[in-house]
């Protein structure tokens, strides 16, 4: 089997079989393939797509490229939650304090910034001080001790996807539903949650432009989800104004203490309340649970 082939199969709008999949997949995280043609691939499926089955052997391949985390020692459910990022977005670091306090464990393997938009973990840099590079030992020890952790990829956590994030935000190919599935769900995965909520945006700032792309990459993350057997949830919001009234990584980490502190009001704390309560329901929070319930129905 050759990258060659691979490439000139895709290139001519051929869907991959799982056997390629896993040629090209494990090979570019063992390095054996080299970046030039990863790009070539990734270009290929930016352009021509993938079909569910691809989409969910990529998943698959890229979650067995590494290490899994294993939380069945710990009692009650995990749960994460993912947002596809736009200017503003800083929910994750609100919600998951939320859902922690109220009895819910959640491990969140964040990301840094695609594009334009920082990530969660660049905005948690911005803190002096503020470690992200955990490894597996002291990620357990931080989310035994306050059920919430917050945490970068480590070299032997989706390394595949690794690889595959940084290249993708260098030869402007982000904006594939195929590629961004395999990526969320691959990491996600991978934490050992039992649910995740989805916050797919959809608008000018966002990387899905109209709510179709947004449906339509929700959809896909919400079926590869279901296939790998955990209950997922998405919601979609807009993205056609920012998020909130502070950007920049340290602006945003202090309006999102102004949230949590009960200081700030508006369409950020709405929006994180909002997500909070549906990963209280599917993590069956003992705390506020009827709470969540209700503002989840509304």
């Amino acid at each position: 089997m050759r990258m060659y082939d691979i490439i000139r199969k895709k290139r001519d709008r051929v869907a991959l079989t799982p056997e390629e999949i896993r040629f090209f997949t494990q090979g570019y995280a063992r390095g054996e393939i080299p970046d030039y043609q990863a790009a070539a691939l990734v270009m290929a499926i930016f352009l021509n797509g993938m079909n569910d089955e691809e989409t969910l052997a990529l998943t698959t391949e890229m979650l067995a490229s590494g290490e899994t985390m294993d939380w069945s020692d710990l009692p009650g459910r995990k749960v994460d939650k993912h947002s596809t990022g736009g200017v503003g977005d800083k929910t994750s670091l609100i919600l998951a304090p939320i859902v922690a306090a109220a009895g819910v464990y959640v491990p969140m393997i964040s990301g840094r910034g695609l594009g334009h938009t920082g990530g969660t973990l660049d905005k948690l840099e911005s803190i002096p001080g503020f470690g992200v590079q955990l490894d597996a030992r002291q990620f357990r020890r931080v989310l035994e001790t306050t059920r919430l952790a917050y945490a970068g990829q480590t070299g032997s956590l989706v390394p595949a996807d690794r690889k595959l994030y940084a290249l993708r935000d260098v030869t402007a190919t982000v904006e594939s539903i195929p590629l961004i599935a395999s990526s969320i769900l691959s990491k996600k995965l991978a934490e050992g949650i039992d649910a995740l909520v989805l916050d797919v945006k959809a608008g000018s700032g966002a990387f899905m432009k109209s709510r179709n792309e947004a449906v339509a990459l929700a959809q896909a993350l919400v079926e590869i989800g279901g296939r790998a057997g955990k209950k997922v949830v998405a919601l979609i919001t807009n993205m056609d104004q920012p998020l909130g009234t502070h950007v920049g990584n340290t602006l945003e980490v202090i309006e999102s203490v102004g949230v949590l502190t009960g200081q700030v009001e508006g369409d950020l704390r709405e929006l994180s309340f909002e997500l909070a309560a549906h990963m209280m329901v599917l993590g069956e929070a003992a705390a506020d649970l009827p709470a969540a319930r209700k503002l989840v129905h509304e």
